[in-house]
């Protein structure tokens, strides 16, 4: 993506250099330069009110693949730590990295969130590359665009993963558009093929098939991993690496958003249905909406969360944040429990790398029985309250 100084448009009004968080770009004899420190990072082109700074497209069979190597996992954070996604990233990460004989990089971006890059090592990266920067602090599309598009021009991995979370699904498409590389969102699996080629696969269709994509001449290749999906990777205090530091310079005033309050979405009670161990889902073989008063109860008795199947959802019985699905949120819990769901293919994809799960539904040839670890036949009005009453009594 090379960037050129369209000089009969160029007023030296600054305010690319003000967006550079990089110090590419500088005013030299009333006109805008670019610096030796240009990494394409492309945030000066859309700062630029007057049009002056051209974009040349680079056709994807110009790209050289030989120049990009390596493995790339973007972390997420909160509240100090490495989100559970994150972590899945680096497990995955670490094994593509390994099957191509490449080093696994972890790009961290934040405010004070040095201390992580040692978890990011301590969980399979060899090298992190940290942005430190108090604008930085919480999320927002400009900044992290700008500084992300400028590390992977600089470092030119070959394969960069993110989080299928509502800020990578953000985030991976603005970065992939600005430099020109390929992406496949909503992954459920990779590989590498016997081309050296990331092989993405994901549901299409509504999740009647599974496809697989490559990508043969952009790069990098871009991928979202859905959460819960991959196993994630193991912590090991013992393991080295290295962290590379990139100073950024930010200016408040070139960011169009403000984040003036976080807002908190609040369940009505019981576990987080992403991070739960315990979920128990209900769909249309409840019969109406009051009859989720049975699963929060389910849930509350095993300390679990509630789950739903889309059509609860769209029916209006249960909030959409209960949605679990390829349009939902994707689980993996020890123990999931499936209520009145017959296990259409879209639901399926969202729970069934649970390490248990049990089925109750009167009838026997749902699919949902040819994913679940343990059937039940029968009238879940009958069965469920026993089960309640039971692991009750138990204590």
């Amino acid at each position: 993506m090379p960037l050129r100084i369209i000089e009969e448009k160029c007023t030296a009004c600054g305010l690319c250099v003000r967006a550079c968080p990089y110090d590419g770009i500088a005013v030299v004899d009333k006109l805008a330069r670019f610096t030796e420190q240009c990494n394409v990072c492309g945030a000066c082109v859309a700062a630029c009110e007057f049009e002056a700074i051209a974009v040349e497209v680079t056709h994807t069979a110009d790209v050289d693949p030989t120049a990009y190597s390596g493995v790339w996992a973007l972390a997420e954070h909160a509240d100090g730590a490495l989100r559970k996604s994150t972590l899945e990233l680096l497990g995955e990460g670490r094994r593509l990295a390994d099957a191509l004989g490449v080093p696994l990089s972890g790009a961290l971006v934040g405010s004070g969130v040095e201390p992580l890059a040692q978890a990011m090592i301590a969980h399979g990266a060899d090298t992190v590359y940290l942005v430190d920067d108090p604008l930085l602090a919480s999320y927002r599309t400009g900044p992290y665009t700008d500084v992300l598009c400028g590390l992977i021009n600089t470092h030119k991995p070959e394969i960069v993963l993110v989080s299928a979370t509502p800020q990578g699904r953000d985030l991976a498409p603005r970065v992939a558009a600005r430099l020109g590389a390929g992406l496949t969102a909503d992954c459920t699996g990779l590989h590498i093929n016997d081309d050296r080629l990331l092989v993405q696969t994901r549901p299409a269709f509504g999740g009647n098939l599974m496809a697989q994509i490559v990508c043969r001449t952009a790069r990098p290749q871009i991928a979202t991993v859905r959460p819960n999906v991959m196993k994630p990777a193991p912590r090991h205090d013992a393991r080295t690496g290295q962290v590379h530091r990139t100073p950024v310079h930010l200016d408040e005033r070139t960011v169009a958003t403000k984040i003036i309050e976080v807002i908190r979405e609040q369940g009505d009670g019981g576990a987080n249905l992403a991070d739960a161990q315990i979920v128990v889902s209900g769909g249309r073989g409840l019969g109406v909406p009051e009859n989720f008063a049975l699963i929060r109860e389910l849930a509350h008795v095993l300390g679990g969360a509630v789950g739903a199947s889309r059509a609860t959802v769209d029916a209006g019985w249960i909030p959409a944040y209960h949605q679990v699905g390829q349009t939902g949120r994707t689980v993996q819990p020890k123990l999931y429990i499936a209520v009145g769901i017959s296990g259409a293919v879209q639901h399926l994809v969202g729970m069934q790398s649970s390490e248990t799960i049990i089925a109750i539904n009167k009838d026997p040839h749902a699919p949902i029985f040819d994913v679940a670890t343990y059937g039940v036949v029968g009238d879940l009005f009958e069965i469920v309250p026993k089960l309640i009453e039971h692991l009750k009594n138990r204590g």
